[in-house]
């Protein structure tokens, strides 16, 4: 278990990099977007290349951070059922669903990613628009992004065994529902500030 989890951290470290890095991309398309009304409207010239720019940015950041968005536990969840749940009931869903669904899916993907962007690559294709881009970065894209959420599911398969086989001590799991979920779940030990209890 050891070496998986070197092997889990390392994985995270990747993914944190290339997540907080990508997370730019956002605003370099703002501004590609901006530029390009404030030409279009002022000069009256525009490009399709600068179109298909934003959206190769804005597809590129979702992609890239697909991985670490995992990582965070950031991915949209029934929070008003995961509320009832114990936290090693979460656990054991979060590994069976990485394991049963995340995975093969993942996996899938990349297997189907790859000759859709070797084709585009070896073929050289390009935009059917007018001074359009070529396609084979963003299909690259695609690919990486792929390849990323397999490496990160399997990072969190790992974690999620090693918690439950009592190999991680997690006293502040990163699975943990946020603070005003938890209150909901169970309002009795939600604190009022400056109230010690003393039902005097």
């Amino acid at each position: 278990m050891r070496v998986l989890l070197a092997i889990s951290r390392a994985i995270d470290a990747v993914t944190t990099v290339i997540g907080r890095t990508v997370s730019w991309l956002i605003l370099i398309a703002v501004l590609v977007s901006a530029g390009n009304a404030v030409i279009r409207k002022s000069f009256d010239i525009s490009s399709n290349a600068f179109l298909e720019l934003q959206w190769y940015l804005y597809g590129a950041a979702f992609m890239l951070a697909a991985a670490y968005t995992l990582k965070q536990n950031e991915h949209v969840r029934i929070d008003v059922v995961s509320a009832t749940l114990s936290k090693r009931t979460r656990d054991w869903i979060d590994l069976i669903g990485h394991v049963l669904f995340l995975t093969p899916f993942a996996f899938l993907m990349v297997y189907l990613s790859w000759p859709f962007f070797l084709r585009s690559f070896l073929s050289g294709e390009g935009s059917p628009n007018a001074s359009g881009l070529i396609l084979w970065p963003a299909k690259l894209v695609i690919l990486a992004g792929f390849v990323l959420l397999s490496a990160q599911a399997i990072s969190e398969i790992i974690k999620r065994a090693a918690v439950l086989t009592g190999h991680i001590d997690e006293t502040a799991p990163p699975h943990e529902l946020p603070p005003m979920v938890e209150e909901m779940a169970d309002p009795h030990d939600a604190e009022i500030p400056g109230h010690d209890g003393d039902p005097k």
